[in-house]
């Protein structure tokens, strides 16, 4: 690559070097005005052409340049000043993505963990504000019925055999799951259980503390933060956890089809004919 391929920019005392074809693809922009030339605010000075404007900043705009697509860090507050550094170089299309500031803000990802203990038994409702986060963890919990086996001896000296049935938890809505362990009394007054697994522990549980154990780990692995944990109800020992993770935006791409500068100056020199 030679030399006359490059073009060094010196903003607000930052150094940065780049493609010409970098800088001028947006060719009514004021920065392919400032390469050309044609504004007689920019000068080069000592092989490089200085900007008094601010350096940081033009650094997310270089990167919007190379890639055509706007992605900011997750603590990134400086949304007005972007937007106006944006103007200043009158690059329309980036202005354009700037204006979705919305979607550029990180979001929090919310989950609440309802545990209730009663007797020999324990009931867990998850609500979740993402449905990806309620199906990874359907995906990932089992719940065990305990029933009898079909073939069982018939005299009363052998308990019946049992087996183990398992079962994806219940889903009420996108947004959450309900799933139980425990001892459970039947209509014919024989006690079953309910045990719970929870991948990647292959561990089946009957305990319902152990399995919120569980259940609280596999969120913090998975990124989330505890923020909460409250009491319901005492007597029952009725308990919600609440959960938190801030997920990253993601990179906003413009969708504007770009014309070749020759083409554009082309159309521009048959208008004057």
């Amino acid at each position: 690559m030679s030399s006359q391929e490059l073009v060094t920019l010196n903003v607000g005392g930052k150094i940065f070097t780049t493609r010409f074809s970098t800088i001028k693809q947006f060719p009514a922009s004021r920065l392919t005005r400032m390469i050309d030339g044609r504004d007689q605010e920019f000068k080069m000075i000592g092989g490089q052409i200085f900007v008094d404007r601010d350096g940081v900043l033009f650094s997310f705009i270089l990167d919007f340049l190379r890639t055509h697509q706007l992605l900011l860090p997750t603590d990134f507050s400086d949304h007005l000043r972007l937007q106006r550094e944006a103007l200043f170089y009158e690059l329309d299309p980036l202005v354009d993505l700037l204006n979705q500031e919305h979607l550029l803000q990180p979001r929090p990802a919310l989950v609440e963990v309802h545990f209730l203990s009663r007797n020999t038994q324990a009931f867990f409702r998850v609500f979740g504000s993402c449905s990806k986060t309620i199906e990874m963890l359907t995906g990932r919990i089992t719940v065990f019925i305990e029933q009898p086996s079909a073939l069982t001896w018939s005299s009363n000296s052998f308990p019946p055999q049992m087996t183990l049935l398992p079962l994806p938890p219940q889903r009420p809505s996108y947004h959450d799951l309900v799933f139980q362990c425990g001892s459970d009394s039947t209509a014919d007054n024989q006690i079953g259980v309910r045990y719970v697994s929870i991948k990647p522990d292959n561990r089946k549980l009957a305990n319902g503390t152990n399995v919120l154990g569980i259940l609280i780990d596999t969120l913090l692995t998975e990124g989330f933060h505890l923020v909460s944990a409250r009491t319901l109800f005492s007597e029952d020992k009725s308990e919600c956890y609440s959960f938190e993770r801030i997920k990253k935006p993601e990179a906003l791409t413009m969708n504007k089809t770009l014309k070749p500068e020759t083409t554009i100056m082309s159309e521009q020199s048959q208008k004057k004919k």
